[in-house]
This record gives C-alpha cells, structure tokens and sequence, in this order.
C-alpha cells in the first residue's frame, strides 16, 4: 500500500497601515518597512512601491528562487543571476487584473557543461513556482543562459 506524503501548511504575514492620501507602510516583524501606494496610473506618487509591482516581483523572485532550487540539486553552481519583469494589467470585462508578466532570467553559469542541467531545472520552473501557482495571470519565461568567461 503506497504510503502518503505528509505537507506542510505554512502562515506568511504582513501589515499595511494607511499613512496618508494613496499611501501606507507595510511591515512585518523582523523586517524593514517599505512605503506603498497607488501607481501613478491611479492617482499614486511613483516613488512608491504599487501592489501590481509588488506582485510582479514576487514572481520574479520566486522563480529565481525555484530555479536556484532546481539547479542545485541538478548540480549546477550559479556565477549570476538577474531577471527582468514586466506585468499586464488591463482591464478585461470592467475588471482590472495583471493577465500577463514576462520574465526574462539571464543566467550566468561557470561552465558550458552546466548548460543542460540549467535548462532543464528551468523548463520545471513554473510547475515549481509557489507563486505562479497562486495566479491566474499568463506566465511567459524568456530565458537566456550565458557562460561566465575567466
């Protein structure tokens, strides 16, 4: 009889506390506040952090995060990461929503034997992602892999 794998749940918190006008501070314990408010586009002031940002890099950092997961137990050893992301937000049937964020990783490896491996824990990098799981938005992953040269 197959035995079932037991799961973890897991809590995360945060705080959003109106400060004035479009704007708030987020917090949470042990962690340093960041300054959030409405986009431009919404009457916001742009040097603040927007949700829609705010969610853009949240996927942006977890598939870093996944992939830096998958290519370690592939045995491949970064020399850089960095990754470009752009989300859509339109607004479709009177509602606004982000249909769509593009991510571009460019992924420095130390050696053209790694190239395999690393392509291949990317392409398991969305059925991985925590949070391309929790959106509906349409995920497209440009990546570019490059060789660190000495």
């Amino acid at each position: 009889m197959e035995q079932k794998q037991a799961h973890k749940s897991f809590h995360f918190r945060a705080k959003t506390t109106w400060s004035a006008a479009r704007r708030a501070v987020l917090s949470a314990p042990g962690k340093p506040n960041v300054v959030v408010g409405s986009p431009p586009e919404f009457r916001g002031e742009p040097a603040h952090w927007a949700p829609e940002e705010l969610l853009v890099a949240s996927l942006n950092t977890c598939t870093m995060l996944t992939f830096i997961t998958l290519a370690q137990a592939r045995g491949v050893t970064l020399a850089g990461y960095e990754s470009d992301a752009d989300g859509l937000l339109e607004n479709a049937d009177g509602t606004y929503w982000i249909t769509e964020v593009t991510l571009r990783p460019r992924v420095t490896l130390k050696s053209d034997a790694e190239l395999d491996a690393a392509r291949k824990a990317m392409d398991n990098v969305e059925a991985h992602c925590f949070i391309a799981n929790s959106i509906k938005a349409k995920i497209t992953l440009i990546p570019e892999f490059v060789v660190a040269r000495p």
